[in-house]
């Protein structure tokens, strides 16, 4: 009795059948590129890449097509510039990261998949760091739809990991990023994009993890982010800075955030778009700095030239015709359990600021528990901060806040409710701080501190303000609430624990 041969599946197509080496010595670009081309041409299916080390430039990717990585597979970028493309759309903020591994554009169902790795090679002995260096990201994708990342760990990209532009439908799920090699190594970046699903990953990056990004007027919406673990050196969740369009309903839940040392969260609309229907809960931060900052600014920049970077000073015309601020309204941020360890005084604490006749509206805190280090000084509570209406925004270039844990500044309907406080060292400031607030509630607020806070609220031009609920273990404390100046109308104080 005669054994049949067994039946390749014709929509299987292994690299190493058209020609790859797998040995991570020579290049297998092209090889690689052959099967893609040969996947698409039968009108998709799966390009495979068994065990082995897979050395190469650009690849175009095709529609219909799943990239699987078998265990112990690696597919590495070159460390050599000149085997990344150069006919591929870029970065508009920053062109000197327009090359990358991975390309895609108007393309349908893509997929990457599998247990094995994409390395970009990118430290930055291979690839100098600093703005103005030339470095290729790990993967763009422009204008595509259906597009799927599994299991794979993506690591060491030279710049941005994974950029995607004006994408929709996207699912990322039990993905391992690992990219803090070099300077600027953002995990994700979503550049108005729509119908995101991000869960069950895991992110260590040198910058942001996960950023929302708006540099034309295309309204980034639909985003869903959970059960993840992040850790960066700048921010673990970031919307903006770019925020022409803007970003709308936003859902972040059930993760950690640990080990960041620029910021937890940070919502930011500094270009004119819309920033607003954002939830975020059940989140733990530990060892964090700046666990959660919302500005609203305006900025101008309108990335209409190749060169335009976030981090130059705005023009003399820009400071004296700034653009509209645009909006940023109705957040809810619940269940938070925040340690702030830093012993810096410009990296603690929770700001929320707009800009003069621009307010942020419609915030709500509710069930948080933060812990920071305190320290602050006399001549640290009569710090007046800076507007900085044009600047990049960070929180701590605003230097030391007049508040130890909350600083408020022209906003509307903001409402902080069963807060729990603890300062570890003593502190001069007020625990929080509203200047130019309209419709503040306070109520259910308990701290916990050494004792030097001569007030825990500090109110100025505050126009309707219900507080309520306050508690100190330090009865020294008085009064509780300070009205700063003549200029605070209709504040109610009401007797609730």
């Amino acid at each position: 009795m005669g054994f049949s041969q067994p039946v390749q599946d014709p929509h299987i197509f292994d690299v190493q059948q058209f020609g790859a080496c797998g040995t991570g010595t020579g290049k297998d670009t092209v090889a690689i590129q052959r099967a893609i081309d040969a996947c698409a041409l039968q009108g998709g299916g799966t390009v495979r890449f068994p065990r082995g080390i897979y050395l190469t430039g650009t690849l175009i990717l095709k529609s219909n097509i799943t990239l699987y990585m078998a265990a112990d597979a690696v597919l590495l970028g070159s460390t050599d510039k000149r085997d990344y493309a150069d006919d591929i759309d870029g970065a508009v903020e920053a062109p000197n990261f327009n090359k990358c591994l991975l390309y895609a554009k108007d393309c349908c169902s893509i997929t990457l998949a599998g247990s094995g790795a994409i390395d970009g090679q990118g430290g930055n002995n291979t690839f100098p760091c600093g703005i103005e260096n030339e470095r290729p990201m790990l993967l763009r994708m422009v204008n595509c739809r259906k597009v799927a990342f599994h299991g794979l760990t993506l690591r060491n990209a030279a710049a941005w990991c994974c950029h995607l532009v004006d994408c929709e439908d996207i699912h990322i799920s039990h993905i391992t990023l690992d990219s803090h090699v070099n300077v600027n190594n953002d995990g994700l970046d979503f550049d108005g994009c729509r119908n995101v699903f991000i869960s069950d990953s895991r992110f260590h990056t040198a910058d942001d993890s996960i950023c929302l990004k708006s540099t034309s007027d295309r309204i980034g919406s639909h985003f869903t982010i959970s059960n993840c673990i992040l850790r960066s050196d700048t921010a673990a969740i970031k919307l903006g800075t770019s925020s022409r369009g803007g970003y709308r309903n936003v859902v972040v839940n059930n993760c950690i955030m640990h080990d960041c040392k620029l910021g937890a969260i940070k919502l930011l609309m500094m270009d004119g778009g819309i920033l607003e229907n954002i939830s975020i809960n059940n989140i733990v931060m530990d060892q964090v700095e700046g666990p959660l900052f919302i500005r609203l600014g305006r900025r101008g920049n309108r990335y209409e030239t190749p060169r335009e970077m976030n981090f130059r000073q705005p023009s003399r015309e820009e400071l004296d015709n700034p653009v509209p601020a645009g909006i940023l309204r109705r957040v809810r941020i619940s269940n938070v359990q925040a340690t702030v360890t830093t012993s810096d005084k410009t990296k603690s604490g929770v700001l929320i600021t707009g800009v003069p006749g621009s307010l942020v509206e419609d915030v709500q805190i509710e069930n948080m528990s933060i812990r920071v280090f305190g320290g602050g000084t006399g001549e640290d509570r009569q710090i007046v901060v800076a507007e900085d209406e044009a600047r990049y925004p960070e929180q701590y270039f605003f230097g030391v806040l007049p508040a130890s844990v909350f600083f408020i500044r022209h906003a509307s309907g903001i409402c902080l409710r069963n807060i729990r406080i603890v300062i570890d060292q003593p502190d001069d400031r007020p625990v929080a701080v509203a200047e130019d607030v309209e419709h503040l509630q306070i109520k259910e607020m308990d701290v916990h501190m050494a004792s030097k806070a001569r007030c825990l609220l500090r109110l100025t031009s505050v126009n309707q303000a219900c507080i309520g609920g306050l508690y100190t273990d330090h009865e020294t404390v008085s009064p509780v609430v300070h009205l700063d100046g003549g200029d605070c109308r209709n504040i109610r104080l009401i007797q609730e624990k």
